[in-house]
């Protein structure tokens, strides 16, 4: 089995949740924490939280900080590739948005585990995260995420590299974008 590290995706200001979802606690737990928690429990060697509208302490965690965080998902995917590029030493990144609740380890290290250069996680044959990449695309993937894009048209440009992996028997691929009514 191959090293793999973490890098989870936290800088947006949700602006339609009505604020960063990164220190939202759902269920008794900071979204930012169960993230980090299950990237750990999976297996990863480290885990890396990239950090931008909200700028707080995230425990067991390196993090990124992604200046240019307002231009969208792509420049925080760019800065935690090109960190992980200098900062690590894995084989492979499992990435992950903060806000998927639903999200578990086992799911996260079934997508680990697989041995193609890309895998996606599916549920219920829609794609979803988390993803991985082998290292030798790292720097590739960067240089094409752009906006709210994030790696969706280098994913577009390579489909042979990629492998769809089910788990939706592991977990569900909702995530938050609007707050939950109490």
């Amino acid at each position: 089995m191959s090293t793999f590290v973490g890098l989870i995706l936290a800088a947006g200001e949700g602006k339609r949740f009505g604020g960063p979802k990164a220190e939202y606690v759902f269920e008794g737990e900071r979204l930012v924490d169960r993230a980090v928690r299950l990237m750990r429990e999976a297996g990863a060697q480290d885990v890396y939280v990239v950090l931008g509208a909200w700028q707080g302490d995230v425990s067991h965690a390196d993090i990124v900080h992604n200046p240019e965080w307002e231009s969208g998902m792509g420049s925080s995917l760019r800065a935690g590739l090109e960190h992980l590029q200098v900062h690590s030493s894995a084989d492979r990144v499992v990435i992950t948005l903060v806000d998927l609740p639903g999200l578990t380890a086992p799911a996260i290290t079934e997508i680990a585990d697989n041995d193609s250069p890309i895998s996606v996680a599916t549920y219920l044959g829609q794609r979803g995260h988390p993803v991985a990449f082998n290292r030798q695309l790292w720097l590739e993937v960067a240089a094409e995420a752009h906006e709210d894009v994030g790696a969706r048209d280098f994913l577009k440009g390579h489909p042979d590299l990629v492998t769809l992996v089910d788990v939706s028997h592991l977990a569900t691929g909702e995530d938050l974008d609007f707050r939950p009514q109490k």
